[in-house]
């Protein structure tokens, strides 16, 4: 209620619903074109390929809200862009130039970003030549060279078109454009989601009880997802008082906050990719080869006791990538040198090294809180799929908590827009 009671007190501001109409603009766009078929596909040779279990396309078709499995223009979606972050931001951890354009503020950041958006466009091409000519090179219709490049061009610009519209989002919009080009994709697909139940239960596959767990799974899923999401540790700072010349400054006391789940959901897509990637090998062997027969039993969530290991192996990467993500991102030693070069303390904890393994200390020990919150949101749509297997619920974890962290994200800003408006008009 809150959250619509936002959205309405923003939509009288001229300037806010101008940003907002802008946003819904720029989503409707993105879902017209999911709908244009790239050329030169068989859609009845796609249907098969997907007919079965899908393995990593299963995680690329979720990002892309369906354009994978139906290959239009975005079946690349924004993940090339979010590689490239990714690969970005851990150079800058690595290597000396990255890292000095990391700390020059405005322009290293404006630099950082042209050398990400080169990167996507490398990627995508990358990719679009692998599914052209590679994975779905059966499903084309032409297999000249001239209808080929079209094709690796046009998933390439698409991709390109969606990096515009996430940054046009960021400078003109509400929110972060590109974490809600995924939100808008995951969210087309609940009307689907929802006539498929209907239509197992009408048809007597699905009882109504099994629908009631599903719905209370949901509900228990998106509560945990707000608590965990919301939740923090707040750690004392204190700052002491200093004379510069003839003023005063320090004294006042603020506080660190540590994310319980500092992470977000890029523990469950590496986990998801380490896992899926046996049943992709699949996708290219014979149904009765040793290796598939091997997989399908004992790596797959559809195996018996296959999905047993799938689940605990599931459990064990989450948590191990939670740990290493957290790690990458938190550094508790430039913490604690900036709170010591600036004259601030943690109450009880002398500066320098012993703050810094306090910080240490309490990072790891609600790291481990988050990251069995983000193993059971993984795995409980895979058990799920078992108890109910007539429920098409792959990836609903993740999906659960891509939706949910969005809309607080985007909400949040939108109160932040408010709030700055408020201050103008108290300025005036």
């Amino acid at each position: 209620m809150e959250m619509l009671k936002t959205i309405k007190q923003a939509f009288r501001v001229p300037e806010i619903r101008k940003k907002l109409i802008f946003t819904i603009i720029m989503l409707v766009i993105y879902r017209i074109g999911s709908q244009v078929p790239v050329p030169n596909m068989d859609s009845s040779v796609l249907a098969d390929l997907f007919s079965g279990e899908a393995g990593l396309f299963d995680l690329f078709d979720l990002f892309s809200g369906g354009s994978f499995s139906n290959f239009t223009i975005f079946a690349l979606s924004i993940t090339p862009y979010i590689t490239a972050s990714i690969i970005i931001q851990l150079l800058s951890m690595a290597f000396p130039y990255f890292e000095n354009l990391a700390k020059q503020g405005a322009e290293g950041r404006k630099k950082m970003a042209q050398i990400t958006r080169y990167t996507t466009v490398v990627l995508a091409v990358v990719q679009a030549v692998g599914l052209t000519i590679g994975l779905f090179r059966s499903a084309l219709i032409d297999k000249s060279v001239f209808s080929i490049i079209t094709m690796i061009l046009v998933l390439t610009a698409g991709t390109a078109v969606l990096m515009w519209i996430g940054e046009k989002i960021n400078d003109n919009g509400i929110g972060n454009g590109i974490s809600l080009l995924i939100f808008a994709g995951i969210v087309a697909r609940i009307p689907s989601g929802v006539r498929k139940i209907f239509t197992a239960l009408k048809s007597g596959t699905v009882s109504v009880i099994s629908i009631i767990i599903l719905l209370a799974a949901a509900v228990l899923v998106i509560a945990g997802v707000v608590l965990i999401s919301e939740g923090e540790r707040r750690i004392p700072v204190q700052y002491a008082k200093r004379v510069v010349g003839r003023k005063m400054y320090g004294g006042q006391s603020t506080h660190i906050p540590l994310k319980v789940n500092q992470s977000g959901v890029i523990p469950i897509i590496f986990a998801l990719s380490l896992l899926q990637f046996p049943l992709t090998i699949t996708y290219f062997l014979k149904s009765d080869s040793g290796f598939t027969t091997f997989v399908s039993k004992w790596l797959s969530p559809a195996g018996n006791p296959g999905v047993i290991i799938y689940a605990t192996l599931n459990v064990i990467l989450i948590i191990f990538f939670t740990y290493f993500y957290t790690q990458i991102t938190f550094n508790p030693q430039e913490i604690a040198d900036n709170m010591k070069a600036n004259g601030g303390f943690i109450p009880g904890i002398r500066p320098g090294k012993a703050t810094e393994d306090y910080l240490q200390k309490v990072a790891t020990r609600i790291t481990i809180v988050g990251a069995i919150f983000l193993a059971i949101i993984a795995t409980l749509p895979t058990l799920l799929s078992v108890w109910i297997p007539a429920l098409n619920i792959s990836f609903g974890g993740t999906s659960l908590l891509i939706v949910v962290g969005v809309a607080i994200e985007t909400v949040r800003a939108l109160e932040q827009q408010m709030l700055m408006r408020s201050y103008q008009g108290f300025l005036k």
